[in-house]
């Protein structure tokens, strides 16, 4: 698939996909959606990708959705489709419903997914961000809900994920204000992992996302990530009964074996997910 919004390389175990409206601030369209996603299945299915970074091009990470299909939206000229609960791929009875959905299938990607914020990123832009396993935001990056202040609600399910980062009378300051939030209020806030200089963000992301693709199991990561978006909806002692079998299954992996004699014999792991 050629792409149009989009840009998509890959380089050393890491998969860039950026966002290139750069003269719209990256707003997102319905190309987009199916570009980013498209992407996003094709890193998950190449062996050699580890580690996902999306970014934005230019000097906006996602302006929110593109005001040209909104106006549609509001003046009838665009027709809005009807949307299964689980979204427009067949539905996967290995993944939980909650991760199927539109936007929330970040979490179904067994990779990292590294969010390299670089500037604005409202509403829906807000929501693709926040999907992402880690944020990392330049100092020139704004968040903001943006919702209430055009007629609409908390969309996309970040009404879920919000609170649960920030905690809810943080989430519903940021959702009924839709005012912005700074990058340094951001990582006050807990939104954000980490904020840098703009010149140096997307340098900071590469390298942190090349020492997970070098040095850490690709199995665990993905075990852990797995782990940790279905304790969301599981109690402690679920979690730790699902933590004890995998810790079993790990023991027998080609990467537990790997993680062991590279430590003993002082260099560098090799890990090949098995």
């Amino acid at each position: 698939m050629s792409y149009e919004h989009i840009t998509f390389e890959t380089q050393e175990g890491v998969a860039t996909v950026t966002l290139n409206r750069p003269d719209k601030l990256n707003a997102w369209t319905r190309t987009m959606e199916r570009e980013v996603r498209d992407a996003m299945e094709k890193a998950e299915r190449d062996s050699s990708v580890r580690i996902i970074v999306l970014t934005g091009a230019g000097r906006g990470f996602c302006a929110g959705a593109d005001m040209d299909l909104l106006s549609g939206i509001g003046d009838g000229s665009e027709k809005r489709e009807p949307r299964a609960v689980y979204g427009t791929r067949p539905y996967n009875v290995a993944v939980l419903p909650d991760y199927q959905t539109q936007y929330s299938y970040f979490p179904s990607i067994s990779k990292p997914i590294l969010g390299a914020i670089n500037g604005p990123a409202a509403g829906l832009g807000m929501v693709i961000s926040l999907y992402c396993d880690m944020r990392f935001a330049s100092r020139d990056a704004v968040f903001m809900t943006a919702f209430a202040k055009r007629g609409l609600i908390a969309e996309h399910g970040i009404s879920w994920m919000l609170p649960r980062l920030i905690g809810p009378s943080a989430a519903l300051d940021l959702l009924l204000s839709s005012r912005k939030v700074t990058a340094e209020e951001a990582l006050r806030l807990g939104l954000v992992n980490q904020v840098y200089d703009a010149d140096a963000l997307m340098p900071a992301v590469q390298a942190y996302a090349a020492d997970l693709a070098h040095n850490v199991s690709p199995r665990s990561m993905a075990v852990m990530k797995r782990q940790v978006y279905n304790a969301q909806f599981q109690s402690l002692s679920e979690a730790v009964a699902v933590g004890n079998e995998e810790m079993l299954k790990s023991f027998e992996s080609e990467d537990f074996k790997e993680g062991v004699v590279h430590f003993l014999e002082k260099r560098a792991p090799n890990f090949t997910g098995n």
